[in-house]
């Protein structure tokens, strides 16, 4: 599907600047490739079912106890490497559901996948 989409453009581009063969496939390998990468972030992003899609970028962090550096670290996901989860505390309206939706979604970008704690718990059983 990512090649068919690219491909006029790209061949259209190619042979205008007499390209080769090689680097026009090389594009449309990319292109296929990129498609393909959308295609799985949104389906882990859909899949993890949030209520509603939040960015950390989107969260005021003036005003907060909020440490926003480690926000933005446990954004990376390298938490994940050390087999670790996070649990966010605080009272109501917070912002802990923003930042929970704000790290997931860069983390499901980057290499993860998000369970809500009760279905989680609904599949372990």
């Amino acid at each position: 599907y990512g090649m068919r989409a690219s491909f006029d453009e790209i061949a259209g581009k190619g042979l205008n600047r007499r390209d080769e063969l090689y680097p026009l496939l090389a594009s449309l390998i990319r292109a296929e490739l990129n498609h393909r990468n959308a295609r799985s972030i949104n389906y882990r992003i859909s899949g993890a079912r949030f209520p509603v899609l939040k960015d950390i970028d989107a969260f005021q962090f003036v005003g907060t106890p909020v440490d926003e550096g480690l926000v933005r670290e446990l954004a990376t996901g390298m938490f994940l490497d050390g087999c670790r989860n996070i649990i966010l505390i605080g009272g109501t309206g917070s912002g802990k559901t923003h930042l929970a939706i704000g790290i997931a979604s860069a983390v499901i970008r980057a290499r993860g996948r998000f369970f809500n704690l009760v279905d989680l718990v609904n599949q372990l059983e």
